[in-house]
């Protein structure tokens, strides 16, 4: 079975890689907590935030934002003595002012999803990639989609950030031609 080449490593990556890289995304909770690991991992690899994921759940309450943008000093400080998280301080409090960021958006009636998925016009992008090296680390779209975070209070989510994150929630099929899962991931529907 073919895949893309950069999930090969681990059990863990090739699974991620098979089941929900590149498939769509439309929850709120769900993108929230994509946004924010991303952010995590700038600076270090995916399969070092995927290798800490299911714990990063359990001391963020699930992603929650209204649990999270109430966090205070010594939520802060339990969360930089985890080791079982990447213990920087900027990038935890990036979270909870993602988090406020989040529930200010949403008491303008607007979902998260419908924020993000705006910036592929609620479709994803279905590119027919070869090799690794034609797949760009930022687009138009991302720089778009960051610059419209950053406005919102944001942060961490730069454009080569947002563009992982497209890539992973599905709005971009990124998977390379030759992968056992670019014509599965072509074929799905927003759910």
């Amino acid at each position: 079975m073919q895949r893309c080449p950069w999930c090969e490593g681990s059990d863990l990556y090739r699974h991620y890689h098979d089941t929900e890289w590149g498939v769509p995304m439309r929850d709120d909770r769900a993108l929230f907590e994509l946004i924010n690991l991303e952010g995590a991992q700038a600076g270090l690899s995916w399969s070092t935030v995927l290798n800490k994921r299911e714990h990063y759940r359990v001391v963020f309450d699930d992603f929650d934002p209204a649990i999270i943008a109430r966090y205070d000093e010594r939520k802060v400080n339990a969360l930089l003595k985890d080791p079982g998280i990447i213990r920087n301080k900027l990038k935890i409090a990036a979270t909870i002012g993602n988090a406020k960021a989040y529930l200010a958006l949403a008491k303008e009636e607007q979902t998260f999803s419908d924020f993000v998925w705006q910036f592929v016009n609620h479709k994803p992008i279905q590119h027919n990639r070869q090799s690794l090296t034609e797949v760009p680390t930022k687009t138009a779209e991302s720089d778009a989609m960051s610059k419209a975070l950053q406005k919102i209070g944001f942060k961490f989510v730069g454009s080569t950030i947002c563009y992982a994150f497209m890539q992973a929630s599905g709005m971009v099929n990124d998977h390379l031609v030759s992968c056992h899962r670019h014509t599965p991931v072509q074929k799905m529907t927003l759910t």
